[in-house]
């Protein structure tokens, strides 16, 4: 009887120990998911922050700004992602800017039209101007890709434009900034809109796009710095209650200058609170 006693005893004890580890990892995890234009930086801001805090790990996901509003409402992720100003109906979140970004229009590098007015940016994507002769390009039919639902980036370029998803005549709907530029690079007659970071990092490295000037003004980090650029938009970090513990050590490391460097890699323009 002492013996079965004793085996009692000691499984009891492996029992709290794996309850304790289980907490203990669970207390030095961090995730964060939603916008795919923020998780690269945050990415590389988990890494560095992982390097200062031995035994912290930070898991990033994507999925869009939508799934980091609704994960961190359902307490599925310590930390949201969201490009664009919170609206209304996400105010009960609290949101923490890291940096600033634009939504710009891209083209194949090899396409010569160079600038477009924001009246023939509607007029392409509500289908009312379909060849690229109409805009001083080849006569060659355009291809036009847009974001799909739940996307900031969408929903940034339709209130900008004052217009409803339902008006654009899309021939092909993509996620991620990534795969709109894939896309891009690989038809000389498509055009859609992305991050300015991610589609001038990406053309900085060889890939064949271009961002066109919009309405006179060049989609350029330089010009989201300055605030002249007017698709500009905050990059944030989102949490359900004020940040406490990791988070907060998370979210003020993401907001503090040893951090501008990686932001600035990014193509995005950093946002200081020290």
């Amino acid at each position: 009887m002492r013996w079965m006693k004793s085996i009692g005893a000691a499984t009891i004890m492996l029992v709290l120990m794996s309850l304790t580890l289980s907490t203990f990892a669970s207390s030095h995890k961090l995730v964060l998911t939603g916008s795919s234009t923020i998780a690269p930086l945050a990415i590389e801001l988990g890494r560095r922050f992982e390097s200062l805090h031995p035994g912290v790990r930070v898991d990033v996901q994507t999925g869009g700004s939508s799934r980091g509003i609704n994960d961190t409402r359902k307490g599925v992720a310590d930390i949201g992602m969201v490009s664009g100003v919170l609206k209304s109906a996400e105010q009960d979140l609290q949101a923490f800017a890291i940096a600033l970004d634009g939504v710009g229009i891209i083209v194949h590098a090899s396409n010569p039209v160079t600038t477009l007015t924001n009246r023939q940016i509607v007029g392409i994507f509500t289908g009312r101007i379909t060849n690229w002769q109409e805009v001083g390009g080849h006569d060659a039919r355009i291809t036009l890709v847009n974001k799909a639902e739940g996307r900031s980036t969408l929903e940034s370029f339709l209130a900008y434009f004052q217009l409803k998803n339902s008006e654009i005549k899309s021939h092909i709907v993509i996620g991620d900034n990534q795969q709109g530029i894939k896309i891009v690079s690989g038809n000389p007659h498509a055009i859609g809109y992305v991050s300015i970071g991610a589609a001038a990092y990406d053309a900085q490295r060889g890939v064949p796009i271009k961002l066109l000037t919009m309405d006179g003004v060049a989609a350029t980090v330089a010009n989201v710095r300055n605030g002249t650029y007017p698709l500009s938009r905050p990059l944030n970090l989102v949490t359900r209650l004020p940040p406490t513990g990791l988070v907060k050590q998370f979210i003020d490391f993401a907001r503090s200058k040893q951090t501008h460097d990686l932001v600035e890699a990014q193509y995005f323009v950093p946002v200081s609170v020290d």
